[in-house]
């Protein structure tokens, strides 16, 4: 693995990248970086590699071609499905623990995403959107320099989406840190986005939300009206929403 120079503001970068399962390219020849202060959106339809292209770059599934980290990289990582077991004693303050942070970098990271009253509750009986809030706590207390974030708003009530996505930028700003993130919720995520990849195995393309948006490719994967429906809603979607859901213009 190559290691980049301390100042470069790169953090991950991956070459020719590409996965095979059961004889065939999952992700194929993937060309992919993500800077400091950068929140970067995978999209793509079911199927398209998101989630195993988020594997791969962790190390975490074996993976063809080059990834290449800046030195002491420290990741925080919400997975698209955190199994739980309903017969397992475990309170999220403990769970918290366990993704190796401190006491009080834990209790930190739990205040910062409005759910310090979730600290002794049962990890098995909370809701799907408190597991997502719990989940997005535990990357951060990390204080990383990459957040990734696969589906991170699964459960997540339509009302406080918006508001969630805009607390990642906040948190993009305040830990100075780099996002990849995939969602489905293109609407809400393309506010928030710096960069955005379209990928279907292999990218498909990649730059701005509103150049990625008229792209020939994106149509080509999502359909000419969604790509209507996005221009027009990139267009006029210039109020912020706050941790409720309501927006303010």
């Amino acid at each position: 693995m190559t290691i980049l120079v301390q100042s470069d503001p790169c953090l991950i970068q991956a070459d020719h990248l590409t996965v095979f399962a059961d004889g065939r390219a999952i992700v194929e020849d993937v060309h992919l970086s993500v800077h400091k202060g950068e929140i970067v959106v995978l999209i793509g339809p079911n199927g398209s590699g998101k989630t195993t292209l988020l594997r791969a770059l962790q190390g975490l599934i074996p993976s063809r071609g080059s990834v290449t980290k800046r030195p002491e990289l420290r990741t925080g990582y919400v997975p698209q499905i955190f199994a739980r077991d309903p017969s397992l004693p475990l309170t999220v303050r403990r769970l918290m623990r366990l993704g190796g942070a401190s006491q009080s970098d834990a209790d930190a990271a739990l205040a910062r995403i409005g759910i310090a009253q979730l600290a002794e509750a049962q990890v098995a009986t909370l809701s799907g959107g408190e597991m997502a809030r719990v989940l997005l706590a535990r990357a951060v207390a990390r204080k990383p320099d990459l957040l990734i974030l696969d589906e991170p708003l699964a459960g997540v009530d339509v009302q406080g989406e918006a508001a969630l996505y805009h607390l990642i930028a906040e948190l993009r700003d305040e830990l100075g840190c780099g996002v990849l993130l995939v969602s489905h919720d293109l609407h809400i995520v393309m506010a928030e986005a710096t960069r955005v990849i379209c990928l279907n195995r292999h990218i498909c393309c990649e730059g701005t939300p509103e150049a990625v948006i008229r792209s020939p490719e994106f149509a080509r994967q999502f359909g000419d009206r969604a790509a209507r429906e996005l221009a027009l809603y990139t267009h006029v979607h210039n109020h912020t929403h706050d941790i409720s859901g309501h927006s303010h213009g």
